[in-house]
């Protein structure tokens, strides 16, 4: 009885008939509902909306499965009056994002001009004035920023991966381009031996009397009695090159530091706030460490950051894990070493909804541009399927208003934001300039490899064809295989998006049994796929592999290619957790059409999540390989494309 009564109230709502939408629902008013709400909305019709909005028993805290409330459904209607009732009088936000981040701006913008000139009045700025979260997606964690005059400079972890944590520069705020790295000689690197998820974690840039300076953990493997240490580098230019790293032994994560107004330098790390002093070069620790504050929330408190304005000392944690619960808090002093009064409105960042879109947001760095404006980035985390974040960790960027009792609120409290105004929208985004750029360790500035290659064993190079960039690696094959940690010669780019294609063109090389070169989809040691060519009882086959923890799943081809193939473009294509591996061989200038190898179902081993193993703090990467084995080989890559599709 109650389906045939929801079908009738269903079909009265189609018809927009208010009068018998009223009957129903004041006969049984439980029979109402999201679906037949957002129904309701999709019809465009004010008087029905307004009724069920006031008189009926339906909450406007109600979600489809794709994270959209009534007034995404309003949108869709086009209808300008019932879209302003709900911003106005119901407070729905145009600009929250759905669990793939669209907002209700995305879906009016191109369809509906009527309400997106309302928009661009309420927010007094046009539609392209606004930037999307996060601002660099992909395996950008623990973002840290300062300003120099006009110029924004940022670092993120970069971990076991070589050259050592990327520094990126920015005019905007909101386009960022690698220009360097901390660490760029394998000499300097000390990653030969450390396992996935060890290395650099949480760096930290500022400048001071005309120098960067960039301190990050040093994190070793569990193996007593030392399991952390800090280093220092610095350098005249923000892209480097940075001095060979100075080594402070001082137990404790995600060091920063800060030069007070005195000339004093110091550091901060965790557990909570920390303080010891430094000498003026700031590579030697001349004090004692000792706690400034704990933390607000007294959880997992980390990631400190000290500022002074306005007359006191502001202590920035980020607390809670970096799980769903991450959060940044901020207290305050007079003095430096007084006693920290936490602020009352924290945490000034927190995800509180456990189903949008962007979660675990933390581990924030405040920066104020020249006119006197706030912002702060901060790390964040897209998960899909049942909680996995193949991204890995981003970074996000958020406005920052200080109270008239002096506190900093981060996106007026409203946790993160799909869709901000731009910090600088008169400054157009200028494109990608690096894409070319050779690091002096010999990659690609948006490139890296899992510890230091062999000496000499990877060489990149660019060629035109006309006119456009076609960048080649000549890749010597390592000795061992992608899953042990001694393996080298992989060559990876992170992935920055849940849809891409990837392709490379590999040149066939002169091979030994047992050897192999292609392309990977690559976490860690212990979690990948690879997808190449094989040498195997004489003949070249094409094959793949996923290693997942402890176990192979191998698939050869049937056959062998031709003998007179030159060269196999290499595809995967990606949706979500899905990938297609195909392929197309190259003979006589003539190339054959592609061939799908395998699908691989669900690559979620890619996440941080995919296996409980060891420290699993990145993200998925997507690039190239060679494994020699004992015998030489150097596999030629070349035409490398990747493809954001959504």
């Amino acid at each position: 009885m109650e389906q045939f009564q929801k079908k009738r109230l269903a079909s009265y709502i189609d018809e927009k008939d208010l009068g018998k939408v009223r009957q129903i629902l004041i006969d049984d008013p439980n029979l109402i509902d999201a679906d037949l709400f957002f129904a309701a909305a999709k019809t465009g019709d004010l008087p029905l909306v307004r009724y069920l909005v006031e008189y009926s028993r339906i909450s406007l805290n109600e979600y489809d499965s794709d994270h959209r409330h009534v007034l995404f459904y309003a949108a869709m209607s086009g209808n300008l009056e019932l879209f302003k009732y709900l911003v106005e009088k119901c407070g729905m936000d145009p600009l929250e994002g759905d669990k793939n981040l669209i907002t209700c701006w995305d879906i009016v913008h191109d369809s509906f001009p009527e309400i997106d000139k309302y928009l661009e009045e309420r927010f007094k700025a046009g539609y392209e004035q606004f930037y999307k979260n996060p601002i660099r997606t992909g395996f950008f964690p623990d973002p840290s920023i300062c300003r120099v005059g006009s110029d924004y400079y940022m670092v993120n972890s970069s971990f076991i991966f070589f050259p050592c944590i990327p520094i990126s520069h920015s005019r905007d705020l909101v386009h960022w381009e690698i220009i360097g790295h901390a660490i760029t000689d394998p000499k300097w690197a000390y990653l030969d031996k450390l396992e996935g998820g060890r290395g650099y974690w949480a760096p930290d840039i500022s400048y001071h009397d005309g120098r960067f300076y960039i301190t990050a953990t040093y994190r070793l493997n569990d193996v007593p009695p030392v399991y952390r240490r800090q280093i220092v580098v610095s350098s005249d230019k923000p892209q480097g090159p940075y001095t060979e790293p100075v080594f402070i032994d001082e137990d404790g994560i995600d060091p920063s530091i800060f030069n007070d107004d005195d000339g004093k330098r110091y550091m901060l790390l965790n557990r909570g706030a920390r303080i010891f002093e430094l000498d003026k070069t700031a590579t030697k620790k001349i004090s004692d460490a000792t706690l400034l504050f704990y933390g607000d929330h007294k959880r997992a408190p980390e990631g400190p950051h000290l500022y002074k304005k306005d007359g006191y000392y502001y202590l920035l944690e980020a607390e809670g894990g970096t799980g769903p619960g991450h959060r940044v808090t901020v207290s305050r002093s007079k003095e430096l070493f007084g006693e920290y009064t936490p602020c009352p409105y924290n945490p000034i960042m927190r995800q509180k909804d456990d189903k949008a879109a962007l979660q675990r947001c933390g581990h924030g760095d405040l920066v104020d541009t020249p006119d006197g404006r706030w912002y702060m980035v901060y790390l964040c985390g897209r998960m899909i399927g049942d909680g996995y974040s193949v991204l890995g960790r981003e970074t996000a960027l958020d406005p920052v208003t200080w109270t008239p009792d002096g506190w900093p609120l981060v996106n007026d409290l409203k946790g993160p934001s799909a869709m901000q105004k731009k910090p600088f929208p008169e400054i157009e985004a200028a494109e990608n300039m690096n894409t070319s750029e050779i690091s002096p360790c010999g990659l690609f500035l948006d490139h890296m490899t899992p510890r230091p290659f062999e000496d000499g064993a990877v060489k990149c190079s660019v060629t035109y064809e006309n006119g456009t960039a076609i960048r080649s690696y000549a890749i010597r094959g390592s000795r061992h295989a992608l899953s042990k940690v001694e393996s080298r010669n992989i060559v990876l780019r992170r992935q920055t998006s849940f849809k891409f294609r990837y392709s490379v063109l590999l040149d066939i090389p002169q091979m030994h049994e047992g050897q192999s070169a292609g392309i990977t989809g690559y976490y860690d040691e212990n979690t990948f796929f690879e997808f190449g060519i094989m040498k195997k009882e004489g003949g070249i086959y094409v094959y793949s592999n996923e290693h997942i923890g402890d176990r192979d799943k191998t698939i050869i081809s049937d056959a062998a290619i031709p003998e007179v193939t030159e060269a196999v473009c290499f595809n995967v294509d990606t949706d979500y957790f899905t990938r297609v591996l195909s392929y197309s061989t190259l003979s006589s200038g003539k190339t054959s059409h592609a061939k799908i190898h395998v699908t691989l179902e669900n690559v979620n081993y890619l996440c941080d999540e995919g296996l409980k193993k060891g420290k699993r703090f990145t993200g998925a990467l997507v690039g190239m390989y060679a494994v020699r084995l004992a015998e030489e080989l150097t596999a030629f890559f070349h035409h490398e494309k990747y493809e954001d599709l959504i």
